[in-house]
């Protein structure tokens, strides 16, 4: 049972959340011949108040 953990900042739409959740399990079927329904995601999405780059929030960007 393949589980797949995925971080991002939130701010996408269901719909693409959706679609990228259907990619990623395509790719993960195709490469290791685990059945779609055996392919878990877990989908972390954190404020970007949450995360930072070089020191920088990423909501302090411009």
């Amino acid at each position: 049972m393949p589980l797949v953990h995925i971080d991002l900042i939130a701010g996408r739409s269901r719909e693409q959340l959706r679609q990228m959740c259907a990619d990623v399990t395509e790719a993960i079927a195709k490469n290791t011949g685990a059945p779609k329904e055996h392919i878990h995601i877990v989908l972390n999405e954190m404020a970007q108040e949450h995360y930072a780059v070089g020191g920088v929030l990423k909501a302090d960007e411009k």
